[in-house]
């Protein structure tokens, strides 16, 4: 055979070969169902009259179609023909991986343990919690109600005992109740008195009956009365007003024209002119019209008129060129002193910057206080920090995170930060956190749209340092919020 024709039909043997590597993944897959039927079995001696049933225009395997043992035609794959050409199928619902609508997620089921908590409508600080057991057994449960720097307790519930830390001086409520079948517990708390104008947030959590795991967690700020104060405004700067710049001005402009008539004045006496237009004559002359007589006596002629100059272009006064300048240049420097000064005094110095690569708008608030940023609303409830094994400490916040989008939103650990009082911060502990949630991984499962969850996070840090702010955000991107930690 010619070499031409041997490299021709290696060729079309390597092309063919190709296609037939393209066309498998376009055949049907073979299911458990259509191995069985296809797997040789055993069966007894088929009877004469089934060996001698005919096949009709319309029985199976009329049309060529191999029929299997028992007289049952082979399962067609679906979205093949009986020819065994593919036919794309759409599927009616879609596959993992494929680009969908706003997916809302599925929502966790409600705890059975719910807390609300209210401002009383007092004079002094005061909330009142409710906690609700929502299962049909009684359920013994713990309940704390944090309380902010400063503040002390007048009036409790009953079995309730306050706690102050000596540390930071944040006190602690803890009641310890057994909840009956659907029934709601009513706790009280008040406060002692605390400056006019001054608000404060006590945050409360329903724990399991060990304290170490929340159902759930509610928060309130008391808002103090308001006080009529006199409005006071906070005079603007001299240079700052519109009426001394316009009065400023206005001096510029007489200066500068006192200046200009006073140069004329003293140039025409220099030039020997009297502003007048007359010239001066001797003393003991006389005089004639056109001046006085000359020595000797004699005939007096009329002298003839000296020339006048040539009527030329008269340039202004250097003066009066300067002092307009001066004044134009001074208004100019005034206007744009004041227009600076106003820009600057608008800036608002507590906002944060929305610009670059972040998205949202950043919030720093205390504990206690519902924070929200692009995608999630955060409430830390509760910050505590146990000696851990070794030379480290596991700290647990109680966090609040609710989805504020119309769709299923997923968080990460490692954007989750404890920031120390050195400036260093450590991430979340994902296994400690995983513990901490009996085995669930908070991260793993997406926060469904409109959901709230209350969990804790496990940040472990190295020292006897407890962290000063948490830092939570839902994406890389995202602004983010920052709690202070007391």
């Amino acid at each position: 055979m010619p070499a031409s024709r041997r490299h021709h039909r290696a060729l079309a043997v390597f092309v063919n070969g190709l296609g037939v590597l393209a066309a498998v993944p376009a055949l049907p897959t073979a299911t458990p169902a259509t191995r069985a039927e296809a797997a040789p079995t055993v069966s007894a001696p088929a009877s004469p009259a089934a060996a001698a049933t005919p096949i009709g225009p319309g029985a199976p395997g009329a049309t060529g179609e191999p029929v299997a043992a028992g007289g049952h035609a082979p399962p067609v794959a679906p979205g093949v023909a009986a020819s065994g050409a593919v036919i794309p199928v759409t599927p009616a619902v879609p596959a993992p991986g494929m680009a969908t609508t706003a997916n809302p997620g599925a929502p966790r089921p409600a705890p059975p343990v719910t807390v609300t908590v209210a401002p009383a409508g007092t004079p002094v600080p005061g909330y009142r919690i409710r906690v609700r057991n929502d299962t049909t057994g009684p359920l013994d449960t713990t309940v704390r109600q944090e309380l902010p720097a400063g503040a002390s307790t007048t009036a409790v519930s009953a079995g309730g005992r306050a706690t102050r830390s000596a540390a930071n001086g944040t006190g602690e409520v803890t009641w310890r109740l057994r909840l009956p079948a659907r029934s709601t517990t009513t706790l009280d708390t008040a406060l002692a008195a605390t400056a006019p104008g001054t608000s404060v947030t006590a945050p409360a959590c329903a724990y399991t009956g060990d304290g170490s795991r929340p159902y759930d967690c509610a928060t309130a700020t008391w808002q103090a009365a308001p006080v009529p104060a006199a409005k006071v405004e906070e005079a603007a700067p001299v240079w700052r007003r519109p009426p001394i710049l316009a009065a400023a001005l206005a001096v510029l402009l007489v200066l500068a024209a006192g200046g200009i008539w006073w140069w004329q004045r003293a140039r025409r006496r220099r030039s020997g002119v009297e502003p007048t237009g007359t010239a001066p004559t001797a003393a003991g002359s006389p005089t004639y019209a056109g001046g006085a007589a000359p020595p000797g006596g004699g005939t007096v002629y009329p002298r003839p008129a000296a020339p006048g100059r040539s009527g030329g272009r008269r340039r202004p006064p250097v003066l009066l060129i300067v002092g307009v300048t001066l004044a134009i240049l001074g208004g100019v420097v005034l206007a744009a002193v004041w227009t600076a000064s106003q820009r600057v005094a608008a800036i608002d110095t507590t906002k944060q910057p929305t610009s670059g690569a972040w998205t949202g708008q950043s919030a720093t608030g205390s504990v206690g206080v519902p924070l929200r940023e692009n995608a999630f609303e955060f409430t830390v409830y509760r910050v505590t920090c146990e000696t851990a094994g070794g030379t480290g400490r596991q700290c647990k916040a109680t966090v609040g995170v609710r989805n504020l989008t119309p769709e299923q939103q997923t968080w990460h650990g490692q954007l989750q930060r404890a920031y120390l009082p050195g400036g260093n911060w450590v991430s979340t502990d994902e296994p400690a956190t995983r513990l901490a949630n009996l085995g669930r991984d908070v991260f793993a499962q997406p926060v469904a749209a409109g959901n709230r969850e209350v969990l804790p996070l496990v940040f472990t840090v190295n020292g006897a340092q407890k962290p000063k702010q948490l830092e939570l955000r839902s994406g890389v991107f995202s602004a983010g919020v920052r709690v202070d930690v007391p």
